[in-house]
């Protein structure tokens, strides 16, 4: 499939990568795949035809599994050849055939794909932890080959972070590839200076307050031309060296002055700038002058491999959605900006809550996001509309575009349809591991709102949601009694199959929620998938303006255009 839009995938993304990326058609591949982090995840990898893919990740479980499937891939990869197959064989050889050689044995052939789909000038970053990044990086040199790993960052994700025996784990690891060293897209970008670092260096101030520090004026070796003679009484030439004014003096004199300094000679420029007051000229006789370099002029200190200066996302942070592995758009918008121009194409194959797919549409990238479940195609939807508009531009590929299909979802998976039901509404899913235990009392999903304004009494919609050919009245009335036992305002059934006369008789008679401004809806309301196809949404308050189910992301307003840190 082309990449000239902005697409989001449904599926296992080595299927994706293998039956929609082109070659060679992307631009900077960003992945944070999950691993042992002992956190909750809102993955299911599992089969469309319900077979347990390989390497499968069960839902809410952030644990590989080496079993029938694993081993078969790994085989399959060892039989081909190379150096790939090379790395695994001796990851089986040191680790043995365990859940660490499965999570490698399902990134080698993701790992190889996505290699593929980069542009001979692109990059990819695999953003993971230190319990995996070594093991990573060797088969990133196996994948990429010799001489193609651009730098390992280190980030610091946390203040601190306590353990009982140990060192405190504050941070993750982010491996940088790309498929050329010398063709790669490399566009500077600078970090602020520390406090420390401006109080040692720029000491000095001018009268109005502006700190700057000295700088030489003079480069190593003799020259004999112009830069070599003699000013102001001082011979560099005697010293080994030559007069060299670095280009920032020109950019701050023709800030002062209004004039360039290219068409003047190399002592004249210095008379120029002197007069213009740049110089600094030492109290102790035969010191060489030096130059002034002004705080407020210089970008910051060049990108490290360290980052301490992006912070984890706190809690009340507005751009926290609640999502386990969530990243800040700080952190992608520094790599995007980096490795990637306008009208690039960005891909994140494990995209989870949206963050790379966001950041990329905010700095006026295409992107591609691609996810095993529902629920964070759903969420990554809900985020870009909350954020861009309706306006936004996405093709969603590998979710039912009809009732047949929906259908086959629902008999292939009923969670997969039910988180996919519930997301077309903009409904959070009940943990699916409580429905599997049966502990989800008739819930399969709330909806929140407001409409006593942002600190009023927080209300719920209780949604039903039933995938089976047979609907009946005792629905109807089952939901009704979850409503009044949850204390909710409405409740929504939702269904594949057309309701029946007495379940609609059922829903009028539990009458009507009326809001404090006035307006008046079915206390319960009956949706078919059909309905939810061609776009119909529940009756509640406010709908569209204070759905707090799921928290928004901030607007982006057309007129920001200085990136995400000044939003």
């Amino acid at each position: 499939m082309a990449t000239d839009q902005n697409l989001l995938y449904y599926g296992d993304n080595l299927d994706i990568l293998r039956r929609y990326i082109k070659d060679e058609s992307v631009d900077l591949i960003y992945l944070d795949p999950p691993f042992n982090s002992n956190a909750t995840y809102n993955v299911l990898f599992e089969a469309k035809d319900g077979k347990s893919a390989p390497a499968q990740i069960k839902a809410f479980e952030d644990t590989w599994q080496w079993d029938r499937g694993a081993a078969e891939q790994y085989y399959e990869i060892v039989q081909s050849g190379g150096p790939v197959a090379d790395a695994l064989v001796a990851f089986s050889s040191l680790l043995g055939h365990n859940d660490m050689l499965a999570y490698l044995t399902m990134m080698a052939p993701r790992l190889m794909e996505m290699t593929r789909a980069l542009k001979p000038n692109g990059s990819m970053y695999l953003h993971c932890d230190p319990v995996a990044s070594h093991y990573l990086k060797i088969l990133m040199d196996a994948v990429f080959g010799k001489g193609m790993f651009g730098g390992e960052i280190i980030w610091k994700r946390t203040s601190s972070h306590g353990r009982a025996r140990g060192y405190g784990a504050v941070h993750d690891v982010i491996l940088f590839y790309s498929k050329s060293q010398k063709q790669m897209v490399w566009n500077h970008q600078y970090q602020p200076y520390d406090e420390e670092y401006i109080d040692d260096f720029f000491e000095m101030q001018d009268k109005d307050g502006q700190r700057w520090k000295r700088g030489d004026l003079t480069g190593a070796g003799v020259r004999t031309g112009d830069s070599g003679r003699v000013w102001r009484g001082i011979d560099v030439t005697a010293k080994g060296r030559h007069w060299a004014l670095p280009s920032y003096l020109n950019e701050r004199y023709r800030k002062i002055t209004g004039d360039d300094l290219e068409s003047y000679a190399v002592v004249e420029r210095l008379d120029k700038i002197d007069g213009a007051g740049l110089i600094h000229w030492p109290k102790k006789k035969g010191g060489v002058p030096r130059y002034k370099c002004y705080l407020e002029d210089m970008p910051g200190v060049p990108l490290q491999d360290i980052w301490t200066d992006i912070g984890p996302i706190h809690n009340l942070a507005k751009e926290r959605l609640g999502y386990p592995t969530q990243k800040p758009l700080a952190l992608l918008d520094r790599i995007i900006r980096v490795s990637s121009n306008e009208g690039d194409v960005v891909m994140d194959p494990f995209c989870g809550c949206g963050t790379a797919i966001e950041a990329a549409h905010r700095l006026n990238r295409k992107w591609i996001g691609i996810d095993i479940t529902h629920l964070a195609v759903g969420l990554m939807r809900r985020r870009l509309m909350d954020a861009f508009g309706d306006d936004v531009g996405l093709d969603v590929v590998g979710e039912p575009k009809s009732v047949e299909g929906a259908a086959e979802l629902a008999k292939s998976d009923p969670y997969q349809f039910q988180w996919w039901a519930l997301g077309l509404v903009g409904a959070r899913p009940t943990n699916p591991a409580d429905q599997k235990k049966g502990a989800d009392h008739g819930i399969d999903g709330r909806l929140y709102f407001h409409d006593e304004g942002d600190r009023g009494k927080t209300k719920q919609v209780i949604l039903s949601v039933k995938a089976g050919k047979n609907v009946s009245v005792s629905m109807i009335r089952d939901l009704r009694g979850v409503i009044e036992r949850e204390k909710a305002q409405i409740g929504v059934l939702i269904s594949m199959k057309e309701p029946t006369k007495p379940m609609r008789k059922e829903a009028v008679e539990a009458g009507f929620y009326d809001s404090p401004w006035g307006t008046r809806h079915p206390r319960l309301q009956i949706m078919t998938i059909e309905d939810l196809i061609g776009g119909k949404g529940i009756d509640y308050p406010g709908r569209g303006q204070h759905n707090v189910t799921h928290k928004r992301a901030p607007r982006v307003q057309a007129e920001v255009d200085q990136g995400l840190l000044d939003v």
